[in-house]
């Protein structure tokens, strides 16, 4: 016997109800909805998160917080990631998406974080630079540009 001549035991799997297929099935007439009201109908039903015309959860709980619509989103790159690179490499946003360091480039761009360390010297070309990251960059014979 191999995988692909698997098959369930006989008796294993029962048939699919058939609804609305007449009395004799035993599943007709009604199709196992009841008889009136609103679940019976056809389309009807309520939507999620409804309690019967009560106040729901959702609207019960009061709002919270503040979404800054001006705030700044930067795709954030540790230094010791930048390890990958050879010595005197220059180090772009296009390259970090190519090598897969980034999987895509946010709208504000990159900003480098001094978390780790890094072991050679690189030219990093990004849009910030935290000051531990610049200061580990340097440290390590390489440059920190802001584009």
């Amino acid at each position: 016997m191999k995988l692909h001549e698997l098959r369930p035991a006989k008796g294993a799997i029962k048939d699919k109800r058939r609804k609305g297929r007449g009395t004799g099935s035993g599943l007709g007439t009604t199709a196992g909805r009841g008889s009136k009201g609103q679940k019976s109908r056809s389309g009807g039903g309520t939507r999620p998160g409804f309690e019967g015309g009560q106040m729901p959860l959702y609207r019960r709980l009061p709002k919270r917080g503040f979404t800054n619509i001006f705030a700044k989103v930067y795709n954030e790159v540790n230094v010791e990631k930048l390890n990958i690179f050879e010595d005197g490499t220059v180090v772009t946003p296009e390259l970090l998406k190519e090598t897969g360091v980034v999987s895509k480039i946010e709208k504000d761009g990159i900003k480098i974080l001094g978390n780790g360390n890094l072991e050679k010297s690189l030219v990093i070309k990004a849009q910030k630079f935290t000051r531990s990251a610049a200061d580990k960059i340097e440290a390590a014979g390489g440059k920190a540009e802001v584009i």
